[in-house]
């Protein structure tokens, strides 16, 4: 992707849009000053203006929350067989897909969650019923608990074959789990000292590809909803300007 590996560049090329938008207006003015009533140059420069704007703020929001989690996993390293008992959050802070060893599970009866205007929802993830000397995996979800012991529903939390977590990316979320596995450590006396976030699920790469599928499937909605958004815009115009004797 061309905005992940160059940002700079991309919001350069904005920029250099709004120089466009720019001078559009500078010729739809010197248009102004030459004929009476220069609609269309007017027109023309509103339409791209809206058109650079859209495409700015709906681009950056579709990239922000599907293109970029998919390529910041991509470039993490998968582990396989990882067994919660014996290995550590630090060995592991470059993951991006795990898959747990057989035995592995949710401990429901630790499950806490933290409010602040949403809900976040952590459950640590064990190897049988061990007791873990520090609970460094956490599977992690928004608004599907009700912050109290064994009240963890999110992801395949009820899917028997899901063993695997796809690691949380969302800078902005992750203070707001730290501080829920930080609740958890108080109420049930437990240590928590690497925490990594994870969503639990059974298919980590069926996840990631409906990341990219999403990204791709928005940007096409975005071009196929602007084009409408702008012939209606043209139609009206054709006819307002008709109605004025300027068409």
């Amino acid at each position: 992707s061309f905005h992940y590996q160059h940002p700079a560049a991309v919001w350069l090329l904005v920029l250099l849009a709004f120089g466009v938008v720019g001078l559009s207006g500078v010729l739809a003015n010197r248009a102004r000053v030459r004929e009476r009533d220069p609609m269309w140059y007017t027109f023309a420069t509103i339409a791209l203006l809206l058109a650079v704007i859209f495409a700015a703020v709906f681009g950056d929001m579709n990239f922000w929350y599907n293109l970029q989690p998919f390529y910041d996993i991509q470039n993490l390293n998968t582990y396989p067989s990882v067994n919660p008992a014996r290995e550590k959050g630090q060995q592991l802070m470059d993951a991006g897909r795990v898959y747990f060893a057989d035995g592995t599970g949710l401990d429901m009866r630790r499950a806490m969650g933290f409010k602040n205007l949403d809900l976040y929802c952590v459950a640590p993830i064990v190897h049988g019923s061990e007791q873990l000397a520090s609970y460094d995996f956490w599977a992690v979800g928004v608004n599907c608990c009700s912050g109290v012991s064994s009240d963890f529903r999110c992801g395949e939390f009820n899917n028997p074959h899901a063993r695997s977590g796809l690691r949380l990316m969302r800078d902005d979320q992750r203070p707001f789990f730290r501080l829920a596995v930080q609740q958890a450590e108080a109420a049930y006396n437990i240590k928590s000292t690497h925490p990594i976030f994870f969503y639990w699920m059974q298919d980590p790469v069926a996840e990631m590809n409906a990341y990219r599928d999403d990204g791709f499937k928005y940007y096409l909605l975005g071009i196929f909803t602007h084009f409408a958004f702008n012939l209606f815009c043209v139609v009206c115009a054709v006819v307002g300007f008709s109605k004025i004797g300027q068409y």
